[in-house]
């Protein structure tokens, strides 16, 4: 069990103080909460188009890649692809929205150099549509992946928020506006008895000169 605070007018303006701090860090961590949730769907609503874009591209590609099979055979197909391996360069930024770290990655896919490894002579113009879609694919991936990496860390944040909120809430700001409570109680009463006493006090003297008075 909690120990009583002290019933001082001291104490009860420290508790006045921390209920004014804890009621300032309650608005600032809802505001964060707010802010984070808008952002949160607003990426959402990215990542669900996103997604949408990269199947579209998907099926593109693959029918161009079909197409591609009337005129080559799949060891030339194969042939192809493998000309066409090299890295992809990634630009990997961040900004920061309310403390939370969210990814922007740009993909750096230069069309010349992926397009370079294979021969024009011997190859249709099918090939070139290959590349382009899966080129979009590869571009749509990064990006999409961006989106759910800051769709994960908005989540993460905003649930630690709604904790931090909801124990301010819940859980602090009622105990101290308890311990205030009881501080206040507790000076009145203390002030009623003193009043008594003084009462008390003030008839005693009172009978005494009296007392005093007759004697004389």
């Amino acid at each position: 069990m909690a120990e009583k605070a002290n019933p001082t007018r001291m104490e009860l303006l420290k508790i006045k103080s921390r209920i004014k701090l804890a009621k300032n860090g309650h608005n600032l961590l809802k505001q964060k909460r707010d802010a984070l949730i808008m952002e949160f769907f607003k990426i959402l609503k990215k990542a669900k188009d996103l997604r949408g874009e990269l199947n579209s591209k998907m099926g593109s590609a693959y029918k161009s890649l079909s197409i591609a099979h009337a005129y080559h055979t799949t060891f030339e197909l194969e042939s192809i692809a493998t000309g066409l391996e090299q890295d992809m360069g990634l630009n990997v930024k961040s900004r920061n929205v309310m403390g939370v770290r969210i990814p922007e990655i740009t993909a750096s896919l230069d069309e010349r150099e992926f397009g370079s490894g294979y021969s024009l002579m011997g190859t249709s113009a099918k090939i070139d549509d290959v590349v382009e879609d899966f080129g979009a694919v590869l571009r749509l991936v990064v990006t999409l992946a961006e989106t759910e990496t800051a769709i994960r860390r908005l989540i993460k944040e905003i649930e630690k928020t709604k904790r931090r909120v909801n124990a301010l809430e819940f859980v602090v700001l009622p105990r101290l506006e308890h311990e205030r409570e009881d501080i206040i109680f507790r000076l009145e009463e203390m002030e009623r008895d003193s009043f008594v006493s003084l009462k008390v006090i003030k008839r005693r003297l009172e009978q005494e000169a009296a007392q005093k008075k007759g004697a004389s």
